[in-house]
């Protein structure tokens, strides 16, 4: 009887010790696997020291269009790297 009773306690003070489990969502974070887009080389700087102004306008110009698009792969790198995960 007195097994019994000390295997009874005993219980219902474990079912009193466990409260409700409760979920929990936490963000975790995951590695990009997004690769950064190689550099173009730029126009002007390859040009010498000296060259005049039209050549190194052309460069100037031609240089926005290569800077403008890398930029654009950048920003595509980036947004696949903070993409929400499903």
């Amino acid at each position: 009887m007195r097994a019994a009773l000390l295997g009874l306690s005993a219980a219902l003070l474990t079912g009193c010790a466990a409260g409700p489990s409760a979920r929990a969502n936490v963000p975790v974070p995951v590695e990009c696997g997004a690769t950064e887009p190689a550099r173009p080389a730029m126009p002007t700087e390859a040009l010498s020291l000296g060259v005049d102004v039209d050549r190194w306008v052309a460069a100037a110009q031609a240089e926005l269009l290569l800077r403008e698009g890398y930029e654009g792969e950048l920003r595509a790198a980036l947004a696949e790297c903070v993409e929400p995960v499903r």
